[in-house]
């Protein structure tokens, strides 16, 4: 398949290539998120050298392994098999020393498989890069790996040797529903926006998982192929995917377990009571850890101060395990079954919001105020009885306010006397205690639209269909 979407990655790939310095690059995303395809495809593989390395082995089968690349690239049996790391790294310098090209582009993938225990892997590629190869400029470093916290703690945040090498970092992240089109159209696979919206919730936007979507189903049909069916492609994932990310990913799980309990998200002090997880350092590392990735988001509401801020569970795959997967049998046709349920209808609600704070740019855009600058956040009131929440808060220097609804429904949204009058107690409720004295325009963000009546002409301001989210 060619490549998708993936400009602003692309373009920067092409400016540190084209530099006129060495450039250690670092790709880094959640596990099949296409950080491998984006790589080898946009290069075309025209590298003078390129190593993967191999999951839970030891150093001899590394050091094997590499000696197994540079013969390939070097067209001869290379003798003798280095004996440790920092012998390797001389070897495969002293082969790109001989070479000619004008530009010497070596990519290291699974790069964190590489440092197996006492295998002082960390220390030569150290050695390697500050003693030769950041003074060549003319050798492009591209090292990509899905084990997050190695590539974050031990790469990019390096404290020692490597600290303030990598010269250029990008974060692959999963496709947005205007690549995710692009996508499956490019398997032939006719959906509508409202099908795609339906997988992107329970999917996300993650090629690998988008891959295994055949053409002729519907997006109902694909969720209970990929999940529920009896030998479903997707169907032991999530322990795969912490576990590729996170070394020691049990405390990572319990962090997202504990976050799942609540849509609008925990403190920190409500996690670590909820998770059972330290009140510590390491307890901020798995955060922050968790955020980079794209797993949660860290959100302080409009009103509150920074000892206030939630942790909110984003990631759509995971919320879809812990509401449908974890614990439960499936069967053909049990997702089905559900489309209907009070169960499908509270968390295609939720997750539908999940999906519009993805694509924040597209709606500033349907509401034509990309050119102004904005704050974007949430509000939860400290005062009303029924806890009124806004879950998206778009606040401009135009002396106007945003509050945003997102309603997933399969026809018009039709806004009834109860919500009108829950809609009214929530805006003053919010003017009361913000003590805004900018207009507030209450935004409705829907699948089809808002159904026409005496309500909508009140109270809405501006409105904006699904399709808008494409961008």
């Amino acid at each position: 398949m060619k490549l998708i979407g993936r400009e602003t990655e692309i373009e920067t790939i092409n400016k540190c290539i084209n530099s006129e310095k060495s450039e250690l690059i670092a790709v880094y995303g959640r596990r099949r998120v296409g950080k491998t395809f984006l790589i080898r495809n946009h290069l075309n593989n025209t590298f003078q050298f390129q190593l993967t390395g191999i999951a839970n082995t030891d150093t001899e089968r590394q050091l094997l392994n590499f000696n197994t690349a540079l013969a390939i690239y070097k067209k001869q049996q290379v003798e003798p098999i280095a004996q440790n790391w920092f012998e390797a790294f001389q070897q495969l310098r002293t082969y790109l020393e001989g070479l000619k090209t004008k530009k010497k582009v070596i990519f290291i993938d699974e790069l964190p498989w590489l440092d197996t225990p006492k295998s002082d892997f960390v220390q030569s590629l150290e050695h390697f890069w500050n003693s030769w190869a950041a003074h060549e400029k003319n050798i492009k470093l591209i090292v990509c790996g899905s084990a997050a916290n190695w590539m974050l703690n031990k790469l990019i945040n390096a404290k020692g040797g490597l600290h303030n090498r990598v010269t250029m970092r990008i974060k692959v992240n999963p496709f947005t529903l205007k690549e995710c089109k692009q996508f499956l159209t490019a398997k032939s696979i006719a959906w509508n926006d409202y099908q795609i919206v339906t997988a992107y919730m329970a999917l996300g936007g993650i090629p690998y998982y988008l891959d295994f979507i055949n053409k002729g189903w519907s997006a109902n049909q694909a969720i209970d192929a990929l999940f529920f069916e009896e030998n479903a492609a997707l169907k032991d994932e999530f322990k795969n995917l912490y576990a590729s990310l996170f070394r020691n990913e049990k405390k990572h799980v319990a962090a997202v377990k504990a976050l799942s309990t609540k849509n609008k998200g925990l403190t920190r002090s409500e996690l670590i009571t909820v998770s059972g997880l330290s009140n510590g350092g390491s307890t901020t590392q798995i955060l922050e850890e968790l955020e980079q990735c794209g797993f949660i988001r860290k959100y302080t509401p409009i009103g509150k101060k920074n000892r206030d801020s939630l942790y909110q569970l984003t990631d759509q795959y995971t919320l879809f395990y812990y509401k449908f997967i974890e614990n439960k049998t499936g069967g053909i046709g049990s997702w089905v079954k559900q489309a209907d349920s009070p169960l499908f209808k509270a968390w295609s609600g939720y997750a539908f919001e999940q999906v519009c704070l993805c694509h924040i740019k597209n709606i500033k855009s349907a509401l034509g105020i990309d050119g102004i600058q904005t704050e974007v956040s949430s509000w939860t009131s400290s005062t009303s009885e029924k806890g009124a929440q806004i879950d998206l808060v778009i606040e401009r220097k135009d002396q106007v306010i945003n509050v945003c609804e997102m309603k997933f429904s399969t026809t018009p949204f039709t806004i009834t006397k109860a919500y009108a009058e829950n809609l009214r107690n929530k805006l003053g409720a919010f003017r009361l205690e913000t003590k805004t004295k900018k207009a507030v325009f209450l935004t409705l963000i829907t699948t089809y639209g808002v159904t026409e009546n005496p309500y909508k002409g009140e109270l809405v301001q501006n409105e904006i269909e699904m399709g808008a989210l494409f961008g």
